[in-house]
């Protein structure tokens, strides 16, 4: 039995289609005081698989709701977007680590099962489960899309080092050249972009990341890459977050196109994850 969270609806009856399982029929609203409330219409089988990204601390209080509700069931969670992904550090004294305190949350509930994350921003934080967990690669899907595209003289740019790994294994699939955006302060208010090594002029561009949220550093990649050359920019990403006017700010700034996958379920998310969730699942 699948069941999907508010937040991953679309996704959980992609994957029910792809392994040929039953989707539970579930309620969710709020009460007036802002409390959640959830039921699942179904009666519980002996394995329940939920599905349920956690971008607003309402949906990480509906997945808490879930797996009390499956807790005799043995469960295998699906976390497509793991909120809190990005506080995987303490810096000062006093601060938490949130990740590891979501995590520490959700383990009394998975004895008997497993986590499957997608492209988490930290895979140090697949530590914190107490029951095996791993971490599933969506980049090869977004190239597959990228490569219909029909492209010319591509090149995959990562915004930094950090994701130089993703950048490497799209130019990878896509048989394309592979760099990443080297920043320079030219003042303490200015700072320059610009690839480290490739000439960007007059080729098609890619930029893969694992999320966008605000699309303001990425604007500003963009407007330096279309000044420096380079023919037309496309935006990759796992996870479309795209808060406040992201979008506006990212095609404002020339981009010709923004994929991402329906990790959250966005306009732009055009590239669905079931196949890498249904195969992990079918793995057990």
């Amino acid at each position: 039995m699948i069941i999907g969270g508010p937040s991953s609806q679309l996704l959980a009856g992609r994957v029910a289609a792809v392994l040929g399982e039953e989707l539970a029929l579930c309620e969710y609203r709020t009460f007036p005081d802002g409390e959640s409330y959830t039921q699942v219409v179904a009666s519980l089988e002996e394995r329940v698989i939920i599905i349920q990204s956690t971008p607003t601390d309402q949906d990480l209080v509906y997945l808490l709701q879930l797996l009390d509700i499956c807790q005799e069931s043995s469960i295998d969670l699906v976390v497509p977007y793991f909120g809190y992904a990005r506080q995987d550090k303490i810096f000062k004294p006093g601060e938490p680590m949130t990740a590891r305190a979501v995590a520490t949350a959700l383990n009394p509930f998975l004895r008997r099962g497993k986590v499957h994350l997608v492209n988490i921003h930290a895979p140090s934080i697949l530590s914190h489960f107490s029951c095996p967990a791993d971490n599933l690669d969506a980049t090869p899907l977004l190239a597959d899309k990228v490569a219909s595209l029909g492209l010319k003289d591509l090149v995959v740019i990562s915004p930094d080092k950090g994701a130089v790994a993703m950048a490497r294994t799209a130019a990878s699939v896509l048989g394309a050249d592979c760099d990443y955006l080297q920043k320079t302060r030219l003042s303490g208010t200015e700072v320059s972009m610009a690839p480290k090594e490739i000439d960007l002029r007059n080729r098609d561009v890619v930029i893969f990341d694992d999320m966008i949220a605000t699309g303001g550093t990425m604007a500003t990649a963009i407007e330096m890459l279309r000044a420096q050359g380079a023919a037309r920019v496309y935006l990759a990403a796992v996870h479309p977050v795209l808060t406040g006017s992201a979008v506006l700010k990212l095609y404002r700034s020339g981009v010709e196109g923004i994929l991402a996958t329906d990790t959250l379920d966005r306009g732009v998310s055009t590239v669905s994850v079931a196949p890498i969730i249904a195969k992990a699942l079918l793995k057990g």
